[in-house]
């Protein structure tokens, strides 16, 4: 594992492979209601430089539309309705749109990620927002589709590179934008991987199926600075937050091995399963198990931005040039799945926003 770099002050209930969920009603004002979706379910959220705000739904019933543009505190089908048909081409129409992120070129990438052993699809699209048109669709010919389960994406534009998270590989994949070829990276390591016997618990009840199964993801939500200097990434099971430099990860000179000397553990933090930077370094996290969002600032302190009760399973950020963080609530931990086929959802499903 990597050397430590910093102290972090940490600030949570319990540090222990169980964490106890808080049934304590929290409240915060500052907490601005972005857009409403009834019984469907948002994902991903992109925020351009003029604040136009994207969000994306995975393909769950119901289901009405992959990707949107939130138009007058409405979604419309984004980049139009064609892409959002529930029926036709794989090749032109979305499948699973899992993430959405804006880079420092305002070009919106769009993840459409739908695992399924070797029946697995996986694409990524570059649109543009000046013209609302897809420029280019890369399909990962060369991942391992039988293990692959692509998650969260942030590109480089420097290095002209896409880093993703790959819970399923518990890796990191590195996509060349100019060739289309992937490289799979720190795969396996214990920065990828879930922590052994770490369990989420929300409210005294801990987070399984009705076998009992406890939740569990590897790598999954990851921030990019946006000097493109560091990659931040984590496990879902688990409290630390580590980083790497993107100059090793866009060489191909070092081993997995080398390249795992090279991460740097940044100290315990929170349960999260997004992250995003801004431009003075900070790096937001969601927060399920305490209903907020926290941001680890450059000098290594862990402060808590908002918490209020609404926020059940914060997911994907965006930041605007309005000086605001956007944010999903997904309710992950509410779903039938996880309470005995028995819905638990608060509806309607929200995108929020908060002041930074």
């Amino acid at each position: 594992m990597g050397v430590k770099v910093f102290p972090v002050f940490f600030m949570a209930v319990m540090i222990t492979t169980a964490v106890r969920g808080q049934s304590q009603a929290y409240h915060s004002d500052k907490l601005e209601v972005v857009a409403e979706f009834g019984e469907y379910q948002p994902i991903g959220v992109g925020v351009s430089s003029d604040n136009r705000v994207f969000v994306s739904f995975p393909r769950r019933v119901p289901y009405r539309f992959g990707l949107t543009e939130i138009v007058d505190r409405k979604p419309v089908a984004y980049p139009d309705p064609d892409w959002n048909r529930q029926e036709g081409d794989e090749a032109s129409s979305f499948l699973n749109v899992q993430d959405l992120y804006v880079d420092t070129r305002d070009q919106l990438w769009v993840l459409d990620s739908r695992p399924g052993g070797s029946a697995g699809k996986f694409k990524l699209l570059q649109i543009d927002l000046k013209t609302d048109k897809v420029v280019r669709v890369y399909r990962f010919e060369d991942l391992v589709k039988e293990r692959s389960a692509l998650n969260d994406v942030r590109v480089d534009t420097e290095r002209q590179l896409a880093y993703l998270s790959d819970p399923g590989q518990a890796a990191i994949v590195v996509l060349d934008l100019k060739t289309g070829r992937s490289r799979v990276v720190l795969e396996n390591r214990p920065q990828t991987l879930a922590v052994p016997g770490f369990k989420l618990s929300y409210d005294g009840k801990v987070m399984a199926d009705r076998s009992g199964n406890g939740f569990k993801s590897n790598v999954n939500g990851i921030a990019l600075t946006k000097d493109n200097k560091y990659l931040y990434f984590r496990p879902i099971n688990g409290l630390h937050l580590y980083r790497i430099e993107t100059k090793y990860l866009a060489g191909t000179q070092l081993t997995d091995d080398q390249l795992g000397e090279r991460v740097q553990d940044m100290g315990e933090t929170c349960v999260s399963h997004g992250m995003e930077a801004d431009k003075a370094g900070n790096i937001y996290m969601t927060s399920s198990t305490d209903y907020s969002i926290k941001y680890l600032t450059p000098e290594g302190k862990l402060l808590t931005l908002v918490q209020d009760s609404r926020l059940i399973w914060p997911d994907s950020l965006g930041i605007g040039s309005d000086g605001y963080l956007y944010f999903s609530c997904a309710q992950m931990n509410r779903l039938p799945q996880w309470n005995g086929g028995s819905n638990k959802t608060s509806f309607p499903y929200r995108v929020y926003r908060v002041k930074l």
